[in-house]
């Protein structure tokens, strides 16, 4: 597929269409599939390279005709496609319920099915983990036809709720994951503690894959507002009355502060990091995660 032919689904657009699945189903459509191989121990289609036998080896794998020819056992090993297990985390606290024409949540739920469908098309096992305090949602990575359905309508039902703690959700991750995966975190990331960053840079020693996706809406990046404003946080009941222009210029920093820290923090640990805003198009996002040799938009921050 050329770069021309691409559909670009930014909130906008995605907001016009009704229904997760149909958005997840245009997206996909839309984007791209993509294909990876690995070499590994095993017994699939493509022959790869010998080896000299120790004991313990397969005997089945002997190649009597390297025997004839060197007088010595060899094994045979073999190329095999990869299937690769991919932990999608969705934070669906109550600050992920922020945004117009989408939320935060429905715009993450979109990547993340469209994300879950891709891999589901190349024979990977997409698993989902949402949580707010802690996991409340866990599908397990399977390949079986019904799995992604039981996965996007998971999704198509989750509301934002309560407060955060994405370190319990990657401590219960970790004991979970097994051997290499792909781990992608979708996030808006207020309240990330030290203990999280530091349990991603852990998950990337163990050579997993582990990409930040750091969602945040257009109003959160520029901070457009005018008047007099009565400010609400999500995940407490505090209220604050604000001057908008008088507090942007200093808002503006923190948050430019607040996202090199944790940038920071994940490039220490060799974790991919994006910042993400809602209004722009997912597919862009969707390419990066399946082919980390893509370079995003420049709306897309990466470590």
């Amino acid at each position: 597929m050329s770069a021309g032919s691409y559909r670009y689904f930014d909130a906008e657009t995605l907001a016009k269409l009704s229904g997760l699945r149909l958005r997840v189903q245009e997206v996909v459509d839309g984007a791209f599939s993509g294909i990876h191989r690995a070499v590994h121990r095993g017994s699939t289609v493509e022959f790869a390279e010998h080896k000299e036998y120790t004991p313990g080896d397969d005997l089945r794998r002997l190649d009597w005709k390297a025997y004839a020819k060197f007088d010595r056992f060899y094994v045979r090993e073999f190329e095999a496609e990869t299937e690769l297990r991919a932990f999608l985390l969705l934070d669906r606290s109550a600050s992920m319920g922020y945004g117009a024409p989408l939320t935060k949540l429905e715009y993450g739920s979109v990547l993340v099915g469209s994300l879950a469908s891709i891999l589901a098309r190349q024979g990977d096992r997409p698993a989902l983990m949402a949580y707010a305090k802690g996991v409340d949602r866990y599908l397990p990575p399977r390949a079986r036809s019904q799995h992604l359905g039981a996965l996007l309508g998971a999704l198509e039902v989750m509301s934002p709720a309560g407060e955060t703690c994405l370190e319990r959700a990657l401590t219960q991750l970790s004991e979970l994951v097994g051997r290499r995966s792909l781990v992608v975190v979708v996030s808006d990331l207020f309240g990330v503690e030290e203990g999280a960053l530091a349990i991603l840079r852990e998950l990337r020693a163990r050579q997993h894959r582990v990409v930040v996706v750091h969602l945040l809406h257009r109003d959160e990046i520029e901070f457009p507002f005018e008047r007099l404003t009565v400010f609400k946080a999500m995940e407490s009941q505090r209220e604050l009355l604000v001057d908008p222009p008088g507090v942007r210029r200093r808002y503006l920093k923190e948050l430019e502060s607040f996202c090199h820290r944790v940038r920071e923090a994940c490039q220490r640990g060799r974790v991919e990091y994006l910042r993400v805003s809602t209004s722009e198009a997912v597919d862009g996002v969707l390419r990066h995660l399946m082919d980390p040799q893509h370079r995003p938009s420049a709306a897309l921050e990466e470590a």
